[in-house]
């Protein structure tokens, strides 16, 4: 019960912003069944003034909720059957660049995953230079039998496994809740949109299996 009112207040979180983003006036209201319509009208008295118009409102909706529904935007662009063609292509310019987190941070989590302290693994280990929704990259010089070695360390965000769980949890009740009330969501296969986010960002969270895909690009 109480995970059902957590999910419940995450996606009434999504819905204000989406709606005072302006992106509700991208739903096509009448596929939707009468007390959707009115939940939609309800939405768009909250749009703030000078959203502007076009397809930009939903991804810059997007962006304001944070990392989890940037990568469901970036999904969306490939799914122009569930948010229209002109909302596709501006979901494909949608970029996952974040505020980076404190090199401090980074530092403690590197010690803690390699059980050593830095000055140990590394001659130097610089601040971050370029920072995604999972990740950020720091350019170090790593210690060497042979004496030193340039290379891009990739950090994961400090608690950014926790946070996409609980958002795709809400995103899953929600899609749940669509595909029982609304029949064109069951067209669109919602559930099956939000169960293929979570695969895909499990696999990119996993960061073995990039270095294991660069080990094979530079043999």
């Amino acid at each position: 019960m109480i995970g059902s009112l957590v999910h419940l207040a995450r996606n009434l979180r999504a819905g204000f912003v989406l709606a005072r983003e302006g992106a509700l006036a991208l739903v096509d209201a009448s596929a939707l069944p009468p007390a959707a319509r009115l939940a939609i009208r309800a939405g768009r008295v909250l749009e703030r003034r000078g959203v502007g118009d076009g397809t930009a409102r939903l991804s810059a909706a997007l962006t304001r909720l944070g990392p989890s529904y940037v990568k469901f935007g970036q999904f969306l662009a490939t799914r122009p059957d569930i948010v229209g063609v002109a909302a596709a292509r501006d979901l494909e310019n949608l970029q996952d660049r974040m505020a980076p987190f404190p090199r401090d941070d980074a530092i403690r989590i590197v010690e803690m995953a390699l059980g050593r302290p830095l000055r140990a693994l590394f001659l130097e280990f610089g601040e971050p230079v370029a920072a995604a929704s999972i990740a950020q990259v720091h350019k170090a010089r790593l210690r060497t039998p042979e004496g030193e070695e340039s290379v891009a360390v990739k950090v994961v965000r400090p608690g950014v496994r926790e946070r996409f769980a609980r958002d795709l949890q809400a995103m899953r009740a929600a899609a749940h809740f669509a595909e029982r009330f609304v029949p064109e969501a069951r067209r669109l296969r919602t559930i099956e949109v939000v169960e293929t986010l979570a695969r895909s960002v499990a696999i990119e969270m996993d960061l073995r299996l990039e270095a294991a895909a660069v080990s094979e690009l530079a043999e």
